[in-house]
């Protein structure tokens, strides 16, 4: 891996993340411009942990923290030391509503590891070890690549493919109050589904590539799903009912991720005069829920280090 070059501080910014958008379940993934913010300082040894914002108060400060095990999980990978380090996290990013949290907690511990290692971010294993800690690779694969992403498994390693979603994409998601589990919204699916389902989502998952790379007319047909959405209806009943009152009005709502955060894909469509997706209006957030009008980030995790000297 060539000589490790200490330094003195790692700076990380990770994006939030939108999966499935539909159709693409497992699959599709579209980092976002909103933010967490992680600071790693080596010290002589042991662990402090301070956490401001999203889950303060509420997550471990200790060696349970993921971004900690991330970060000790990515240095043993390099075959680095593991030195003890202070951890600063400004969170931005909503727990638990479907808006890829832990997969950022992931990337950016594992992208700090790279640089306390004095190694440059190896973004396709990256992709790799963060699929071997959250166990599925379509939200780590966006928060470590940026843009539009698809993501795959080869046996059980993650794979990932970026593609450059057109100019003028945006999201706009709607983020309640209530949390809902990954582990609890899974358990809702069925093991076996309609073959005519499956065809179904194949064909809108396909589709989908073609309205997020330049076709934004297609994106409310392009999102249509028959695989998971309204299986996870008992658990975020409000959810659903604002995807179909969405819907209803022309917008491409899906559930984010897991859920329950419900998003609106957009772009630039010349049959709107150019108008992208903020410009034309969206519904306000519901009484107990929050609307962030967000773009799409370009480039995944950031990171920037200061070397000792």
């Amino acid at each position: 891996m060539g000589e490790h070059k200490p330094c003195d501080q790692v700076r990380v910014r990770v994006p939030a993340t939108s999966a499935n958008l539909g159709p693409g379940f497992d699959a599709f993934g579209l980092a976002l411009t909103l933010y967490d913010d992680l600071v790693v300082t080596p010290c002589g040894s042991g662990v402090t942990v301070e956490v401001t914002g999203c889950g303060e108060g509420e997550v471990p400060l200790d060696d349970t923290h993921l971004v900690v095990r991330s970060i000790r999980a990515g240095l043993e990978a390099l075959g680095a030391p593991v030195p003890g380090f202070t951890l600063r996290c400004e969170n931005r990013i909503p727990h638990g509503r479907g808006l890829g949290s832990s997969s950022a907690a992931i990337v950016g511990g594992l992208a700090a590891a790279y640089a306390l290692a004095g190694e440059p971010v190896d973004r396709e294993r990256l992709v790799v070890l963060a699929n071997e800690i959250e166990g599925h690779p379509d939200n780590v694969a966006a928060a470590a690549l940026g843009g539009l992403t698809i993501a795959w498994t080869e046996g059980e390693t993650g794979r990932a493919v970026r593609l450059e979603p057109a100019a003028g994409t945006a999201v706009v998601a709607y983020v309640p109050d209530n949390r809902v589990l990954t582990k609890e919204a899974r358990g809702l699916l069925p093991g076996v589904v309609p073959h005519s389902d499956a065809a179904a989502n194949a064909g809108k998952a396909a589709l989908l590539v073609a309205a997020l790379t330049g076709r934004p007319e297609l994106l409310l047909t392009a999102t249509e799903d028959r695989l998971h959405q309204e299986y996870r209806e008992p658990a975020m009943p409000e959810s659903l009912a604002l995807v179909h009152k969405l819907r209803g009005s022309g917008l491409a709502a899906i559930v984010s991720g897991a859920g329950p955060t419900v998003a609106v894909l957009g772009g630039q469509d010349a049959k709107s005069a150019g108008q992208d997706l903020f410009s034309r209006g969206t519904p306000d957030a519901p009484d107990g829920w929050t609307k962030y009008e967000l773009e799409i980030d370009p480039v995944g995790v950031q990171v920037w280090s200061m070397e000792a000297g």
